[in-house]
């Protein structure tokens, strides 16, 4: 990690309120393209700069090496910079007026001689909005990252504080923001639930990228190999693909089986012939523009056709699909499809159940999720389970914590606790499970059949009925602070107008309009 310094603020928090203090009036949603686009290329330079050292040199295995030639980094798996590209030549231009157009032209060159990065860097700086000094301010503040003492720790470092700026950029942009990033917390709870060591995992959904970075993040300290996994995803999100290709890339992880097409996963998807070990996702929740009129007789449908309003059973369909025999997935859903009477999505639920399909179900605390007040759950599928007749219904709404008024995490000891239950569950008689009231409960489907095939873990850990679903005085809170927030944005957006009003020359302007 990179050193702190001597005060409560990490390292990472104290870099992104220097990030946040130079974005000005530049929308979030456009400035993290800025930002993340430097991070990125001081990633890539110091990698690059790193193997060209070792290249001009030409020690051992580098001896009569050419530093310049291309091929030499392609060999190593590492990004070929052009000199006016890197790092130290933009640092040194940092002040120029047309520092703008001298980062763009960086992108596009890097594009040209990296194949792989194409059309996935951001060239946004020359644009008129984005003020020179602050650029430089920028390059400036990255420049000042603090590496223990080698550049062989770079991108470690780089990767980690790129991870932390998606999470920032997701909290400033708010619901827009949860269309990109599924928060930490949630997704460690899911890859320490399905512990992918090893095989092929694919979520069709991707994001940008926190899935794939934290399985690898996950086998790392475990003591695995990282090489035992391949990423397999897809995004109809370019922006958003865009994001996970460069948090792919700064982690060293191949992204060459991360798809991008606008038709989506259900009507392109890009991995049909694909049988995953893990499945790990965060689909939209209740998309009922999913365009499943279009696809009523697809092969993914086993388990029933799915309604053409509402995609829940269309993506668990997709997820089951792409699994081998042994597969595992977990995904984050709706909370309502645990319930839901409509007749499509009531027969599917029933025959994933009867399938004994179904594993695990984990009831989530609200305020979890950026873009949605929408309660939230988490569904394990295991193609080879081994507790044969068992669902386990974890109910985790009292976890967590608040750290603000609108977002709630899953603190480590909380994921521990829950994926702790999981595994001591799954060892059957060898484990130490046991049921616990309000929390845990080992169900058989005989008492999922006389609950018809509903799988909220209220009714079964002994919880009232679906009634303590919705808490009137949160709701009504919550409501209250968003009608808040939209009167104080009409209110700035109001005093924008006005402040633009007046600017306006009314003389001049009626002689424009006479002439």
């Amino acid at each position: 990690m990179a050193k702190k310094n001597n005060t409560t603020e990490s390292f990472e928090q104290q870099l992104w309120k220097a990030a946040d203090k130079l974005r000005k009036n530049i929308d979030a949603a456009e400035y993290k393209h800025v930002v993340l686009g430097l991070i990125f290329l001081r990633y890539i330079s110091d990698a690059f700069e790193n193997l060209y050292e070792k290249l001009k040199k030409g020690e051992g295995e580098y001896f009569g090496a050419d530093p310049e030639d291309i091929d030499e980094y392609r060999a190593e798996n590492v990004f070929y910079v052009t000199p006016k590209a890197r790092w130290q030549y933009l640092k040194e231009n940092a002040k120029k007026p047309e520092i703008g157009k001298i980062l763009d032209e960086a992108m596009e060159a890097i594009e040209k001689e990296n194949p792989s990065l194409k059309g996935v860097l951001p060239k946004v700086y020359a644009k008129g909005n984005i003020d020179p000094i602050n650029l430089g301010g920028l390059i400036d503040l990255f420049s000042n990252i603090a590496f223990d003492q080698t550049k062989e720790r770079s991108a470690d470092i780089l990767g980690h504080v790129f991870e932390y700026f998606l999470g920032q950029f997701a909290l400033a942009e708010g619901k827009k923001g949860g269309q990109f990033y599924t928060p930490r917390s949630v997704v460690e709870l899911l890859v320490e639930m399905l512990e992918p060591y090893r095989g092929r995992v694919f979520d069709p959904c991707c994001g940008s990228g926190g899935m794939f970075v934290q399985s690898e993040k996950f086998v790392q300290e475990h003591q695995g190999r990282i090489n035992d996994i391949s990423i397999y995803g897809q995004e109809s999100n370019q922006t958003t693909w865009r994001l996970c290709k460069m948090n792919l890339a700064i982690r060293g992880i191949d992204a060459s089986q991360v798809k991008w097409n606008p038709e989506g996963s259900f009507l392109n998807d890009a991995h049909k012939d694909l049988k995953a070990d893990f499945v790990i996702a965060n689909p939209p929740f209740n998309d009922s523009d999913w365009s499943g009129e279009l696809i009523r007789n697809d092969v993914r449908w086993k388990y029933g056709i799915p309604p053409t309003g509402n995609a829940n059973y269309a993506w668990i369909q997709h997820f089951v699909y792409h699994l081998n025999v042994k597969g595992k997935a977990g995904f984050v859903l709706a909370k309502g499809s645990l319930t839901s009477k409509t007749k499509e999505e009531y027969e599917i639920r029933k025959n994933l159940i009867e399938a004994d399909l179904v594993e695990c179900i984990v009831n989530l605390p609200a305020k979890l999720f950026l873009n949605t007040g929408i309660p939230a759950c988490l569904w394990f599928i295991n193609r080879d389970k081994k507790r044969k007749g068992q669902i386990l219904f974890i109910d985790a709404r009292d976890l967590g914590e608040l750290i603000n008024r609108r977002t709630r995490i899953l603190r480590p000891e909380d994921i521990r606790k829950i994926a702790d239950t999981y595994h001591e569950w799954q060892k059957s008689n060898n484990g130490n499970y046991q049921d616990i009231a309000g929390f845990c409960k080992s169900a058989s489907l005989e008492e999922v059949r006389n609950l018809d095939y509903v799988l909220t873990p209220g009714r079964y850990v002994g919880l009232p009925d679906e009634e303590d679903d919705f808490d009137f005085e949160e709701r009504f809170t919550q409501l209250k602070a968003e009608f808040m927030d939209q009167l104080k944005e009409e209110e700035m957006l109001n005093k924008r107008i006005l402040e633009n009003l007046a600017k306006i020359d009314l003389a001049n302007l009626k002689n424009d309009i006479e002439n």
